[in-house]
């Protein structure tokens, strides 16, 4: 991260971003001073609670993800018609693809 950009994060996310990190690593390693420290810098119990959690959840699905051995398009623009074609299709348009190349 540029310099520039680390100052520009305020000290309450950095405190998150801190307990976020720990998480991603192991849950266990967030301590009653990372706890304090949020606290300090404004962050409420919901933000602390929710924090952890989104970091817990992106960690799991990382992990299942990872463990599926699943592939990711590596042309971006792959990413440009999928989003296209969710904003214009929704997933129904999507899951009825899959479904119906399941049958076939």
């Amino acid at each position: 991260m540029k310099c520039s950009q680390r100052q520009r994060i305020g000290g309450k996310l950095r405190a998150l971003l801190r307990i976020a990190g720990k998480v991603q690593q192991n849950g266990r390693l967030v301590t009653e001073d990372d706890i304090q420290a949020a606290r300090a810098q404004g962050a409420t119990d919901r933000e602390i609670h929710d924090t952890v959690l989104i970091a817990a959840a992106f960690s799991m699905y990382n992990r299942y993800v990872d463990g599926l051995a699943t592939w990711a398009p590596s042309d971006p623009e792959a990413y440009a018609e999928m989003g296209k074609r969710m904003a214009e299709q929704g997933y129904a348009a999507r899951f009825a693809q899959v479904v119906g190349a399941a049958k076939a």
